[in-house]
């Protein structure tokens, strides 16, 4: 009874503190740090000791599974290098370092200096993504970030079971190489096999539940069969994690897709906030357990500022060369050009150590000289770096001059693709056609495969009620008017339970459909919106060839338009011949009819702010 009260005191904390984050504008995960912090000392609050098979078998998995399929494997793939020269590289080199460092400082054998080196060296992949989401951080830097947090773990634990060993006895270099071969292969193919198995399995599965229920199992399903065979489970985990999300589109239905992205996003919710909420609960008793006697609390707290300093310093000696020294290779630097100095500067400055340090330290053997004081010293390490590196980072990225994804450049790709697919849409529908389907389907069918993709495009202009977003608020209405008809229904109870509940979530599903025609309009954008570098790179041929932009025929409007006294929606400008048109998501779509009529292949945006282009013969941006 007392377990199951405290279990939900803890989620109602956890749920509170992220609503007042919100309110106040303050980072939940450093809030509910610092309420840990607090309610350890207030008494009353029973003392809750994280047991580090909780944290490692319990928490860990789940949480590194929910990062793993949201991200990337093409991502992942394309910034493998300074993903392993952080996960890999900057582990071992922060290791060595602080290991020195702490041997320095402190009383205690170099076995037990490298294994708090080990224990400190990793940025968690839970404090990470919770500080980087909020950060408003460029997009390779995010998905280096995550890589690094998803990866580093199963490097700093294979590090500190050497050191363990180590305190006990000795250990050999060719021990070491032998132990980081089987823990990082063992994992990788047990990842793989489970990764594949879980995938065959759901492609046979229909019911959401069912699906739902599978995924859940899936982190341990990785993570118990790596650790029982002394590999990486947390490579595992991520490998089958990383995997399944990237087949996601091929082996489930969507209903499942979006059942599972609910319960990942409940899960995660609720166990980041346990994560964060435990690390500061564990003040009190830390400092209870700290013999004064031996090396004191002065003198404990001051190394661990030291070490703060000190891992904030390496981070940025190795993340510097290990950005540039590659690329004085001429094949790197053609491939990929050196950014500018602030994403190093940014990516050394994300260096949150998390609950994966504070579990860790808890596997030193009791008998390690000075535990006490090693485990306070992973704790104001692992606190230190969240309250300064995590309340500084939206600072940092504003000082630095970077941002976040643009909206309007996100919206841009967006109705490329939209408009490709809608493409291959409707040449399937061709070829599926007998020539005895009612015209009326037909056109039904042609109208809804293009109404997303024009929507994507009306979101790209300056106008502020273009058709799409109409649409919306007027669908919506209906939408609500429809829902407390169905409410009235229920209450006099004509209809059976089962009906009205498939009735409602039919209603939900469309408006959470509609809901992102609000979005915000392109004008509010930070500067101009030009096509993507790495979208302009696949530009075709017709877009390769334009040397000039030609002085527009009618720059007050639409050309047709004025011509008819109509409205048009979004302004785009041919080429070759200087004719201007309004775009597809118009209802006269005279940019388009213009290719049609005289074949010039390419239209720029003739909005303000924005120099993308769009071929329509190859259906490239550039």
């Amino acid at each position: 009874m007392e377990v199951a009260l405290l279990v939900v005191l803890l989620a109602a904390a956890v749920t509170v503190v992220n609503v007042l984050a919100g309110r106040v504008s303050v980072s939940a995960p450093l809030l509910l740090v610092l309420v840990g912090i607090a309610a350890s000392f207030v008494p009353g609050v029973p003392e809750i000791e994280l047991v580090p098979d909780v944290v490692l078998f319990g928490l860990l998995p789940p949480l590194l599974y929910s990062a793993a399929i949201r991200t990337s494997l093409v991502d992942f793939s394309r910034n493998k290098r300074p993903i392993a020269l952080l996960s890999v590289g900057l582990v071992l080199f922060t290791t060595v370092g602080i290991g020195l460092l702490t041997f320095a400082l402190l009383p205690v054998p170099l076995a037990a200096a490298l294994a708090l080196g080990a224990v400190v060296a990793p940025p968690d992949a839970v404090a990470a993504m919770a500080i980087v989401r909020r950060g408003g951080m460029p997009r390779r830097v995010v998905t280096i970030l995550e890589g690094e947090s998803l990866v580093n773990d199963a490097v700093a634990l294979v590090c500190l079971r050497l050191a363990i060993v180590a305190i006990g006895g000795t250990v050999s270099a060719s021990a070491i190489a032998l132990d980081f071969a089987l823990s990082a292969g063992g994992g990788l193919a047990i990842g793989l096999v489970v990764g594949w198995l879980v995938a065959r399995i759901r492609a046979r599965v229909a019911d959401p539940v069912t699906d739902g229920v599978l995924s859940l199992l899936t982190p341990w399903l990785a993570y118990l069969p790596a650790e029982a065979v002394h590999a990486s489970g947390v490579l595992a985990v991520v490998v089958a994690g990383l995997l399944l999300g990237h087949r996601s589109p091929t082996i489930q239905q969507a209903a499942s897709r979006i059942f599972e992205r609910t319960i990942w996003s409940a899960v995660q919710f609720l166990l980041e906030g346990l994560v964060f909420l435990l690390i500061g609960l564990q003040l009190r008793r830390l400092l209870g357990d700290l013999d004064v006697n031996d090396i004191g609390i002065v003198r404990t707290l001051l190394v661990g500022v030291v070490l703060i300093v000190a891992v904030v310093v390496l981070r940025i000696v190795w993340v510097f060369p290990a950005t540039y020294g590659p690329r004085l290779l001429p094949k790197i630097r053609r491939n990929d050009p050196p950014p500018p100095w602030q994403v190093p500067m940014l990516v050394s400055w994300a260096s949150m150590r998390g609950v994966v340090t504070l579990a860790a330290v808890f596997l030193l053997p009791e008998e390690t000289p000075e535990r006490e004081a090693l485990v306070l010293i992973a704790f104001i390490v692992t606190v230190g770096t969240l309250l300064l590196n995590g309340t500084t980072l939206p600072t940092m990225v504003r000082w630095l001059g970077l941002s976040g994804p643009d909206p309007a450049e996100d919206h841009l790709q967006e109705a490329g693709v939209l408009q490709r697919a809608a493409t291959q849409a409707s040449n399937a529908l061709d070829a599926a056609l007998t020539g005895d389907e009612p015209e009326a389907v037909v056109a039904r069918l042609r109208e809804r495969s293009v109404q997303r993709a024009e929507a994507a495009w009306e979101r790209l202009g300056n106008k502020a009620n273009p058709p799409s977003v109409v649409y919306a608020r007027l669908r919506e209405q209906m939408i609500e008017a429809e829902r407390s008809e169905v409410v009235r229904i229920r209450d006099e109870g004509l209809v059976a339970h089962d009906v009205l509940r498939d009735v409602m979530l039919i209603l939900d599903l469309e408006e959470s459909m509609i809901e992102r025609a609000h979005s915000t309009a392109s004008e509010d954008r930070p500067s101009d919106l030009m096509t993507p570098h790495h979208v302009a790179q696949t530009a075709c041929e017709h877009l390769a060839e334009l040397t000039m932009i030609p002085r527009a025929e009618t720059p007050e409007g639409c050309a047709e338009c004025l011509h008819d006294g109509t409205d048009w929606v979004h302004l785009r400008l041919c080429v070759s011949c200087g004719h201007v048109g309004c775009c597809d998501s118009s209802p006269q779509r005279h940019a388009e009819g213009h290719f049609h009529e005289v074949g010039h292949p390419v239209i720029r945006s003739f909005e303000v702010g924005e120099g993308w282009r769009w071929c329509f013969i190859d259906e490239h941006l550039g």
